[in-house]
């Protein structure tokens, strides 16, 4: 099917009225347009994502992860569907562990952009439930889909897809693994709250203090959050991670945090803590093994909380009672804008690993000219 090449009229994205906090609260929403207002994005680092596997957080650069942005918040500010960004194209969203909210902003995202799905939303569905190896399915998903996004229990998981898969594969979770999508939807959130964040750092910009309430080593957003702060760490001078663990990390994320030469500590008193934090980020369930476990009461956090005036609360959800009510209608809020802003950023990440960044409108703010 083909669709005139004439641009229609777009609108300014309707969903951004509904995302609106509720009358009386204070919840943040930040401007996504201070992103991209006076910087245009950068195609020709977005290209560098075309056709690749996205599989942690590590894999990204500064560069692509602050473009992946600054086009999620032109995609927010507008309506994009009109110009049919991946028509066209077909995504299977493979999740063998049970997902609400991941799964349908990512099948969001990509019926916004015209895409087609096929959506297995229980593995118990597939072939896998009679012994089928992932091999032989991502085998069949080369004939069937352009991009596979999944999630599994098993850590091994995208590893073993990949011994056969050709089309990209974009992972939504992997056992204790990685959320890399899930960081980029976090970091989306930190860059509209703060886009001097987009910036590379210079003398006289103010750092931020970064906290982590949840265990890096079993909590996979959690983990793809930190890899991903990596990438910033000029703009931080520490992270806190709160833990009941005294060693929450792993050895991996160690070697990195050591690696990057970031400064760090491990503490397990929150209230002493929380005072001196301008970002806290926090999760409840970890993955052990075959099972999942919630943090400690120690560690929850409402209104009456000791949180500095204008820090921020970063939070992947659902929560349980970790994260009280409490401070949903307050500044502390940035939470709720950070799960809308999934569907855009997923929406920018699956126009680069697509190539269908030249469908954008003329009308957005990027370099010129598009050449591709």
């Amino acid at each position: 099917m083909t669709h005139s090449t004439k641009a229609p009229a777009v609108e300014q994205n309707k969903i951004s009225a509904v995302l609106e906090p509720p009358k009386g609260s204070q919840a943040i929403r930040p401007e996504p347009a201070d992103l991209f207002r006076a910087n245009p994005v950068q195609l020709k680092v977005l290209r560098q994502l075309e056709g690749k596997n996205v599989l942690n957080a590590g894999q990204f650069t500064f560069e692509q992860v602050v473009e992946l942005c600054k086009l999620a918040a032109i995609l927010e500010k507008i309506e994009v569907w009109p110009f049919h960004p991946l028509d066209g194209k077909i995504a299977v969203t493979a999740f063998f562990e049970a997902s609400t909210r991941t799964r349908t902003s990512f099948e969001s995202a990509i019926l916004r952009l015209d895409g087609k799905i096929i959506s297995i939303a229980d593995g118990s569905t597939t072939g896998q439930a009679k012994g089928e190896s992932l091999g032989d399915i991502g085998e069949m998903f080369n004939a069937y889909a352009d991009v596979v996004i999944m999630r599994h229990t098993e850590t091994s998981a995208p590893e073993q897809i990949l011994n056969n898969l050709r089309v990209p594969l974009i992972n939504a979770g992997n056992g204790s693994g990685e959320h890399p999508t899930q960081a980029l939807a976090d970091w989306y959130a930190l860059l509209k709250w703060n886009p001097r964040l987009a910036e590379p750092y210079r003398r006289g910009m103010s750092k931020l203090k970064l906290g982590i309430l949840g265990t890096p080593g079993s909590m996979r957003a959690v983990k793809s959050f930190l890899l991903m702060a990596l990438l910033f760490k000029d703009h931080i001078s520490k992270v806190t991670v709160i833990s009941e663990m005294a060693d929450p990390f792993g050895e991996d994320v160690t070697a990195q945090l050591t690696a990057a030469g970031i400064a760090y500590q491990v503490s397990n008193d929150v209230r002493e803590q929380l005072p001196t934090l301008d970002v806290i980020y926090m999760n409840s369930i970890a993955f052990l093994g075959d099972s999942y476990k919630t943090m400690d009461d120690r560690f929850k956090l409402n209104a009456a909380s000791p949180l500095k005036a204008d820090a921020v609360i970063l939070h992947p959800l659902a929560r349980r009672d970790e994260l009280d009510t409490s401070l949903d209608k307050t500044p502390h809020n940035l939470y709720f804008s950070q799960a809308h802003g999934a569907i855009f950023v997923r929406q920018a990440l699956l126009m680069s690993v697509l190539g269908r960044l030249k469908a954008l409108p003329s009308f957005v703010n990027l370099e010129q000219p598009e050449s591709s």
